[in-house]
């Protein structure tokens, strides 16, 4: 099999489906042969392992640990879903305590173990916040951090599809930004639908305005409704969009849709946030996001709601206050796009 690397790729939390997920997906999609699993659950992470072996693939070498140190030393790619999962009748939210402490944790053995990282995707909730304390505490370039938040423009572009019966292929360019939480930013000015634009179509026959506000409560419930369903939060779907992002980072094809990433700028300063971007072997890069003038002020309005779980995150005494951000990473303060 020819692979898009050959250096290490780490799985964090590899014992859940997510990460159980991830290991096979990125197998899978040839990104190395080289991928090491880590959970501090021993008996569930040797039994993904042993199920791994099972499928038989060829040219991989996979290896497994409950030990930290052994599972970061030489790791170049990094993805991490090992915080606490969603429960029914949860929000992302509700994990910021937990999940908060587990971010910070991993930053400081990133630092300690694998400080020359080239990429770290982070999936576990709320990951606006974890990825940015994960990048805090790592003391890595913002352009070494990624967070999933590309789940929203697939739900919407999935709940489009869905209401004018065509094929998901005919919605192009769907997207949210801002926050992956009930606060985030549906843009319509963007997205096409069977070669026409959206934002032409909403207010007609065709997509009433009930109707479209009803679709955009349905994209931020998404995540509910898969646990609704299921009764479990969705592993699926972020298991393979991460290794996408992760394969992006690695030089394979670009990634699709947004990512979370590090946004320092005039209007929006020190928060992790979905945006536009280009992921590469050099990183992550955001782009300029422009949107009507409503979609813009819910956008102004997800960053207030993402600074304050980040003040939380602070008042916790997590993270040190914003003006002290530089003592432990220097690249903070730097301004991005």
């Amino acid at each position: 099999m020819k692979f898009l690397t050959d250096e290490k790729l780490v799985i964090v939390g590899a014992a859940g489906m997510i990460g159980s997920n991830m290991a096979q997906t990125a197998i899978m999609m040839g990104l190395t042969p080289n991928i090491c699993l880590y959970d501090p659950y021993a008996p569930g992470l040797e039994g993904v392992a042993e199920e791994l072996y099972h499928c038989g693939f060829e040219d991989v070498n996979i290896t497994f640990t409950s030990d930290i140190k052994e599972a970061l030393t030489g790791a170049k790619y990094i993805v991490n879903s090992g915080g606490a999962a969603r429960k029914a009748g949860m929000t992302r939210e509700d994990l910021l305590k937990g999940n908060a402490a587990i971010a910070e944790e991993f930053g400081k053995n990133v630092r300690q173990y694998c400080p020359d990282v080239k990429h770290i995707t982070i999936i576990f909730n709320p990951a606006d916040i974890t990825g940015l304390i994960t990048l805090l505490y790592a003391g890595v370039k913002p352009s070494c951090v990624t967070t999933l938040a590309a789940l929203d423009s697939t739900r919407l572009r999935s709940e489009l599809a869905k209401y004018f019966k065509i094929s998901p292929d005919k919605i192009t360019n769907s997207r949210t930004y801002g926050g992956h939480g009930e606060q985030m930013a549906v843009f319509a000015s963007t997205t096409i639908v069977d070669g026409k634009p959206l934002s032409e179509i909403i207010g007609t026959e065709a997509l009433p305005t009930e109707d479209w506000n009803a679709l955009k409560t349905r994209v931020i419930q998404g995540g509910k409704n898969i646990i609704d369903l299921r009764g479990r939060s969705s592993f699926q779907s972020p298991s393979y969009v991460s290794i996408e992002m992760i394969a992006a980072a690695m030089g394979g094809k670009p990634f699709r849709w947004p990512a979370g990433t590090y946004v320092n700028n005039d209007r929006y300063s020190h928060i992790m946030m979905a945006t536009e971007t280009t992921i590469s072997k050099d990183g992550v890069v955001a782009k300029p996001l422009t949107g009507t003038p409503e979609e813009m002020k819910e956008l102004d309005e997800s960053y207030k709601h993402l600074c304050a779980l980040r003040d939380e995150v602070i008042a916790m005494g997590v993270m040190p206050p914003v003006s002290e951000w530089s003592k432990l990473n220097p690249y903070l303060d730097e301004k991005t796009c």
